[in-house]
């Protein structure tokens, strides 16, 4: 027999809405995959809903819109702040919640109809939808964000990750002693192994495999966003999509006569953050969170790396990958185990806060009904920021679900000082160069090592030494750095 209290995954629904459909909003999609999650009788019980931040409309409480939405109108609310890490982060605490019986059924909801806004937005179109008055109080963790960038980074408008994850790109790619075509090629081929996965996946929202040169070659249909990064390289959140994940306590579930072949069952979970302040990270190729948090998670679950099965690393941006499979100790090309069971957000769907909904949810669907099956999912939020692992297994642990705030061994990590304005000349750490919508080089923005091995953030504002960027390889040419935080090249 199971214990009681065993937290248990027992629904997990997805849902794509491909057409703009002004009637669809976020609250709507969520709706749609609680029902494909479990039937009315199981929603019905659910006593605490929770939700992923939403970022293509504004909700006070959508938690409270959901519950009432599927007949759970005493449920508690919660909702979250921002980043990609949040999903997982809310499976380790409902399993903590139901592990001590704070709660019995927990939903985690989320959903973006961003590309019915944006494209409403640009016809000067307003949706007719959900609105919530200031007598509606904001639910529990509504404004629970933090800063993802420093004084340096806010200086420079360093302010997006289409321009911070090219940026650990060239710091792999100059660790890694490649030249730029060879290592583009390389990561296009990675990505080219994400969408052959998405083409499988039948919740994915781009199911085309395309070619290792689809990807990395700029081209009219796929135009470079900032160097190395082509737009089939970046997260698509131009996406309408909604994912539900149900967790019950193992009495619930069998109250609820819940088919065990549909159960699945966290084993353990972690959550830290690396430094806030990008330019503070001791290596711009490395992550101590996800070492440190990963590595960790495995442990508590009483299980190595090669034990996993099935694995989904957070995939907004190639760089991500590898910095994480590196921290991990996993392979880039093992074709027996792939690092994704989505497709991963440029293929799957990167839908802002949501995309780990989807994928614990595929995860989950992998799992059920298998026997001695392990998978592992890493979330991310903000620039490598903040890290959230979860464990999950097709039979019931030997153990109670275990979770660690692992922060103080990553706080122990070293760190670089950053200096925020330095003047002087320095040395090319790494780089990246956004282009604008015509394809020309626009600046260049760069990490600078300083004489004392500093790192200082600075921005080449002068389009035609940013087009240098691109067609030279700067890594450690000297650049002067002004004390307004602009640069050029020496």
């Amino acid at each position: 027999m199971t214990p009681a209290r065993t937290p248990v995954l027992v629904g997990y629904g997805q849902v794509n809405q491909p057409d703009e459909n002004p009637g669809v909003e976020p609250i709507a999609l969520m709706a749609a995959a609680a029902r494909e999650a479990a039937d009315a009788r199981v929603l019905a019980a659910v006593d605490s809903v929770r939700i992923v931040s939403i970022l293509s409309w504004r909700y006070r409480d959508p938690g409270r819109l959901l519950a009432q939405r599927i007949g759970a109108d005493d449920a508690a609310t919660r909702y979250t702040g921002f980043g990609g890490n949040v999903p997982q982060t809310l499976v380790n605490q409902a399993c903590l919640d139901i592990q001590s019986g704070r709660a019995d059924l927990v939903l985690i909801a989320g959903a973006e109809t961003f590309r019915t806004r944006t494209r409403l937005r640009n016809r000067g179109v307003k949706p007719d939808w959900t609105s919530e008055d200031e007598s509606v109080p904001f639910a529990e963790g509504a404004n629970e964000n933090v800063p993802m960038v420093g004084p340096a980074e806010i200086r420079i408008n360093l302010d997006r990750p289409a321009y911070v994850y090219p940026i650990f790109e060239q710091a792999l790619r100059i660790k890694a002693g490649e030249s730029p075509d060879v290592h583009r090629e390389r990561i296009g081929a990675l990505w080219s192994r994400f969408s052959e996965i998405a083409a499988t996946n039948p919740h994915a929202w781009s199911r085309t495999a395309l070619s290792a040169r689809d990807i990395w070659q700029p081209n009219e249909n796929n135009r470079m966003i900032s160097w190395p990064y082509t737009k089939l390289m970046n997260s698509n959140n131009m996406v309408n999509q909604g994912a539900a994940i149900i967790l019950a306590s193992a009495e619930k579930a069998e109250s609820l006569q819940i088919p065990r072949g549909r159960w699945v069952f966290p084993y353990a979970g972690t959550d830290s953050h690396d430094t806030y302040a990008v330019g503070e990270r001791l290596e711009l190729s490395e992550s101590p969170a996800i070492r440190i948090g990963g590595r960790r998670a495995l442990e508590l679950a009483g299980v190595g790396v090669d034990d996993i099965d099935l694995i989904d690393v957070y995939s907004c941006f190639p760089s991500a990958v590898q910095v994480a499979a590196a921290e991990l100790g996993l392979p880039l090309d093992d074709a027996d185990r792939p690092l994704t069971v989505t497709g991963g957000l440029t293929f799957a769907g990167g839908p802002w806060n949501n995309y780990v909904t989807h994928s614990i949810a595929t995860m989950a669907e992998r799992l059920a009904g298998t026997s001695g099956q392990l998978g592992l999912i890493t979330a991310n939020g903000g620039y490598l920021t903040k890290h959230s692992f979860g464990i999950y297994g097709s039979d019931p642990p030997k153990h109670e679900f275990r979770w660690e705030d692992v922060q103080s061994a990553v706080d122990a990590e070293p760190t670089r000082s950053a200096e925020v304005e330095w003047a002087g000349v320095g040395t090319v750490e790494a780089w990246t160069t956004p282009f604008d919508r015509d394809g020309a080089p626009e600046k260049t923005f760069l990490a600078v090592r300083t004489p004392d091995d500093a790192r200082t953030l600075t921005v080449i504002t002068d389009p035609t030494e940013a087009d240098v960027t691109v067609r030279e390889d700067i890594a450690g040419a000297k650049v002067t750095v002004h004390p307004d935080g602009t640069a050029n090249l020496t």
